[in-house]
């Protein structure tokens, strides 16, 4: 199929492996449901092979290359969800800023905001699906491909996070650049913050529309902030998204999706995110899970949080550590991650035996629970 043949968004095969949604919704499950992100990654040689030689950008805006990039995992892997290829930065892109990936260094704006007049720069209304309608036919293609056989998750990055980059120009260790706009333009910011997470609304029920059948929304740069920064300017923008997100999907009459938040390095958040209109809070592997637990509650799903590094270790660790963290977060209302993405050097055979221990200690607790 070429990308100018475009599927509509419905007519879906039915889904044959719903734990990853029974979980995030607090439903009982038979395993934990496992996924990782960054699981269609260069860890992959399949990966590295169908990218050779591709732009990161236009890998991004063909339909056809990124379905082709969600499912490979899924060949080699029993996952309990599929996550759409694609990139955060697509909505700086949208909002019109320029934004290339720079082989070695990463994503690099050629023109990172400097000024407070460079928000006239921006667009200051986003139609969605003119922008970004690459990634909308990119999932409603996925959907299809999949043939039912797991859900697929859309995501977006959060404002604030967003923000960082649109600022810093790309990576950074300190977000001084970012960070220093609280401080002397917090209206500034606010109004950039709340032109984003108008963005990241209208993108994420776009995505449902298009058939995502999850939301996950990224706020990568969460441990940059403090307490009182968090809860000034990424806290209130997540809540709208969730709240705004949700009404809008009951407006248009779409499927209420689970919507997942990921705030890296928030610990001091957890007891706000855990209120914030979210089915499922992901954590890094930073906590411990029962202190996790203790200040979320029962009453929201948790996701997360082996160290990524951990996937270094031998195949026996992966499953000790592995059997370790289903006892800390219980087997039910939990579904298995890692705390962050896959990095590019791990080996696929690894990432196999995670998802291998997560299905095999979780049936085996539940069986003798």
């Amino acid at each position: 199929m070429e990308d100018g043949e475009r599927l509509l968004p419905k007519g879906f095969p039915k889904l044959k492996n719903d734990t990853f949604l029974r979980a995030a919704r607090g439903e009982e499950t038979e395993h934990t449901p496992v996924w990782c992100m960054r699981q269609a990654g260069r860890y992959l040689p399949e990966f590295r092979e169908t990218r050779a030689a591709q732009d990161f950008f236009a890998t991004c805006r063909s339909p056809k290359l990124c379905c082709e990039l969600t499912l490979q995992p899924l060949r080699r892997f029993p996952l309990d969800a599929a996550i759409i290829f694609s990139d955060i930065l697509v909505i700086p892109q949208a909002l019109g800023m320029e934004v290339v990936m720079v082989p070695g260094k990463g994503p690099t704006f050629t023109e990172p905001l400097k000024e407070v007049e460079d928000l006239l720069k921006l667009r200051q209304k986003v139609d969605v699906t003119a922008e970004l309608g690459y990634v909308f036919q990119a999932i409603t293609l996925t959907r299809h491909s999949l043939e039912g056989r797991v859900p697929l998750i859309g995501f977006s990055g959060a404002p604030w996070t967003l923000m960082s980059y649109m600022i810093e120009g790309g990576g950074s260790t300190t977000m001084a650049k970012a960070k220093s706009w609280l401080y002397r333009h917090p209206e500034a910011s606010h109004r950039l913050l709340r032109l984003l997470a108008d963005v990241v609304t209208d993108y994420l029920v776009g995505q449902v529309a298009a058939g995502a059948q999850a939301l996950q929304l990224f706020e990568s740069h969460a441990g940059h902030l403090g307490p009182e920064q968090f809860q000034d300017f990424a806290l209130p923008y997540i809540r709208d998204i969730a709240q705004g997100v949700k009404s809008k999907l009951k407006e248009e009459a779409l499927p209420l999706v689970p919507m997942i938040i990921f705030a890296k390095d928030a610990h001091y958040a957890l007891r706000d995110l855990a209120h914030a209109g979210y089915e499922v809070v992901g954590l890094d592997w930073t906590i411990r899970p029962q202190e996790a637990r203790a200040q979320i509650g029962k009453d929201v799903t948790l996701q997360g949080n082996l160290d990524p590094c951990a996937l270094y270790a031998p195949k026996e660790k992966i499953g000790e550590l592995v059997k370790k963290m289903l006892e800390g977060f219980g087997t039910q209302r939990y579904i298995a991650n890692l705390g962050h993405g896959l990095y590019p050097d791990m080996s696929p055979e690894h990432v196999g035996a995670f998802v291998e221990a997560v299905h095999a200690h979780s049936r085996h607790i539940n069986k003798h629970s």
